[in-house]
């Protein structure tokens, strides 16, 4: 990615190693009236080669925050586990969750701490996104491959499709979106960008594997079920046969009932494929 984006930052040592580093993704979140909603691809690349077809990117940081990862598959996962743990050891050793802002600077502290690994190639650049408690907001924070931390007021994308997806969202975002329609929005972004980027899967209909897509808003962190996600994809599918896009519906999502006491949240009983721990399967690359 970094030799992609920045190729003055790499020295010809990196390229002289032939490491065939799995990458190539694009992961993205978007707010809606009462959270955000945040999700990712399953394909991961080695060169010009499909190194997995069915990864997870989308992952449960905390009961009330998720983060998406693009860039080197290692570090990436390497990363998300360690912030996960320092997250849930905060939480039992103070006796209360760190505020959204606080994990957002914990995350921008782990990627500065990978910009030696960064300057080699090994780029890691999230995508934070949570239910901020206090505020009673959904926000979204992305990351420069320094560590520095910059919050989006309403979506943003990452990876090689990165682009092609914001694009996309830009074009069909409006402000007080229900959830449903912020999903629509998100698979149809997943969409486009699989469709331009060779490095973006798309839903794959023979395998049965969609993108993962994930809600958080004040009930806590929830994966948008498979079947869901399937149902907007064929939408988005059957919308490109007739030659326009699926309509925007009006309904409008109540909140979810937020979980009673902590670390018991909805989102622990039941974790979708989203919410798993990198150790899962597909945790070895991205």
């Amino acid at each position: 990615m970094l030799r992609r984006e920045r190729p003055d930052l790499v020295g010809n040592e990196c390229e002289s190693h032939g490491l065939e580093i799995a990458e190539g993704t694009t992961v993205l979140s978007l707010r809606y009236d009462l959270g955000v909603v945040i999700a990712g691809d399953r394909r991961a690349t080695e060169g010009s080669f499909i190194a997995h077809r069915s990864i997870e990117k989308v992952f449960l940081a905390d009961d009330f925050s998720g983060v998406a990862i693009a860039g080197a598959a290692g570090p990436a996962l390497e990363m998300v586990r360690l912030f996960q743990t320092e997250l849930e050891h905060y939480e039992k050793v103070q006796g209360d969750r760190l505020s959204l802002e606080g994990k957002a600077n914990r995350l921008a502290t782990l990627i500065r701490n990978n910009f030696a690994l960064a300057v080699q190639g090994l780029v890691v650049v999230p995508i934070f996104a949570g239910f901020d408690l206090r505020r009673g907001v959904g926000r979204i924070f992305k990351y420069d491959v320094t560590g520095g931390r910059y919050e989006e007021s309403d979506y943003h994308a990452e990876g090689s499709g990165g682009r092609i997806a914001r694009s996309y969202i830009k074009q069909h975002f409006e402000e007080g979106l229900s959830e449903e329609d912020a999903v629509r929005v998100a698979t149809g972004a997943l969409y486009e960008a699989a469709d331009e980027d060779s490095g973006t899967g798309g839903p794959d209909l023979a395998r049965g594997i969609y993108p993962t897509v994930a809600s958080i808003d004040s009930g806590g962190f929830r994966a948008i079920p498979e079947n869901v996600v399937a149902e907007r994809f064929g939408e988005v599918l059957g919308a490109e046969r007739g030659g326009h896009r699926p309509r925007s519906s009006s309904r409008k999502r109540q909140p979810s009932k937020a979980p009673s006491g902590k670390g018991t949240g909805a989102s622990k009983k039941g974790r979708g494929k989203s919410d798993a721990h990198p150790d899962g399967e597909g945790g070895d690359e991205k």
